[in-house]
């Protein structure tokens, strides 16, 4: 009977401590009001602006709440993120992002606006530190600030050395924030981030950015991850975000689709959720599913009031690449000019949906229509590489597929 008495006390007393677990005592209070809860449900559906004017008017009611800052930094990060086509996930899949030459016009206005909080952030958290070194809200604030920054540096700028540094700063307020508070699960996504982020890139890179020394682990990464998602105040949705990235990354694409068709479950009305959802359906080979669900997409964008602002280039350049290996040529070629068609679409993409919708036309032996697209697509924009490939095809077509 003895082990068995000592299971039943085991029990009762892990039952107890999960019933006292309180999710206040391990966030800024500022994070579990309605209005932070609204301005969130905003953002989720690509609202940004309405986001924006809730998390502003959260700021000025809280003026020291340092993460109430980081939510107006997040929603400015995100929104240029998303209008630059740099939230388009196909384009981090691989390492080439790595030494893309993409050129990046980032308004001066936002430039100034996204260094003036993060400095804000990180100066209020370091009096806040100064004052009381044991306070976990500041530490966690100020890694989230930098790890925000960090990530428009590296995604704008290709400022790899900074952003690493960044990162680095942000993990480390991350650790010193669980050293205080064991059970803040939102900084564990930093910190997953990192893991996974060090563990992916070669030694060499590592040496380059000035991170030599610092270890990583892909699969501890991704476990921290899933801790902050299933535990987390702050960080549930982006920590399930990057957790279905870094999955496609390394491949593992049922993984992926699970935790992203999730999020898509969660925000039906969040346009990058549901394109994600299909990306993934595609690069997991399966490509008439992809193609059934770009196309419900595009159908449910129809409805003005489905999406906010859906930035419809992205779901044509999917279908038509998915058409293309599914050797449905003369899609593509249609939905690669219906993609830069689209007013909402950088330059970046068009010259690629161009330079694509010319190899399709040139495998349909239909050279005028292949030479006007590799003509436009050499004409500027976009990255280096595109503009040489489509002076390589206005002299030698297109064969390949």
């Amino acid at each position: 009977m003895k082990p068995l008495s000592f299971f039943l006390v085991f029990l009762l007393a892990a039952t107890a401590n999960s019933q006292t677990y309180n999710p206040a005592a391990h966030t800024d209070p500022v994070n579990l009001t309605p209005e932070v809860h609204d301005a969130f449900e905003h953002f989720y559906a690509l609202d940004y602006e309405g986001a924006l004017s809730r998390f502003e008017a959260v700021q000025l009611t809280h003026p020291q709440s340092a993460i109430a800052i980081g939510n107006v930094l997040l929603t400015i990060v995100f929104r240029e993120l998303y209008r630059q086509d740099l939230l388009d996930t196909t384009y981090y899949a691989h390492d080439s992002f790595l030494t893309s030459r993409r050129n990046v016009p980032v308004p001066q206005s936002v430039r100034d606006r996204i260094e003036s909080l993060t400095n804000s952030a990180v100066a209020l958290t370091d009096q806040q530190i100064n004052a009381n070194p044991n306070d976990a809200n500041a530490y966690f604030a100020r890694g989230y600030a930098r790890g925000l920054h960090a990530a428009f540096i590296t995604l704008c700028d290709h400022s790899y050395v900074a952003a690493a540094r960044q990162g680095l700063a942000s993990r480390n307020d991350s650790e010193a924030t669980l050293k205080i508070d064991p059970q803040y699960d939102d900084a564990k996504m930093a910190m997953g981030i990192q893991q996974f982020a060090v563990a992916s890139l070669p030694r060499l890179v590592r040496m380059l950015v000035g991170i030599a020394g610092v270890g990583g682990n892909k699969e501890k990464g991704l476990d921290l991850l899933r801790e902050s998602a299933a535990h987390g105040i702050v960080t549930p949705i982006e920590s399930r975000t990057a957790l279905s990235l870094f999955l496609r990354h390394d491949g593992r694409y049922a993984e992926a689709i699970v935790v992203q068709k999730g999020l898509a479950d969660q925000y039906p009305h969040d346009y990058l959720f549901r394109l994600e959802v299909a990306n993934l359906t595609k690069d997991s080979g399966n490509g008439p599913g992809a193609i059934a669900l770009y196309r419900a997409i595009l159908a449910d964008a129809q409805n003005p009031t489905y999406f906010v602002e859906p930035r419809l280039h992205m779901a044509y350049f999917g279908l038509a690449d998915t058409q293309r290996g599914q050797n449905q040529i003369a899609d593509a070629a249609q939905n690669y000019l219906r993609a830069a068609a689209q007013p909402t679409c950088s330059d970046w993409i068009r010259r690629r949906a161009q330079l694509n919708a010319g190899e399709m036309f040139d495998l349909l032996h239909r050279r005028d229509e292949a030479t006007k697209q590799y003509e436009l697509a050499s004409a500027g924009g976009g990255d280096q590489s595109q503009s040489d490939a489509a002076h390589r095809y206005l002299k030698t077509p297109y064969v390949g597929k």
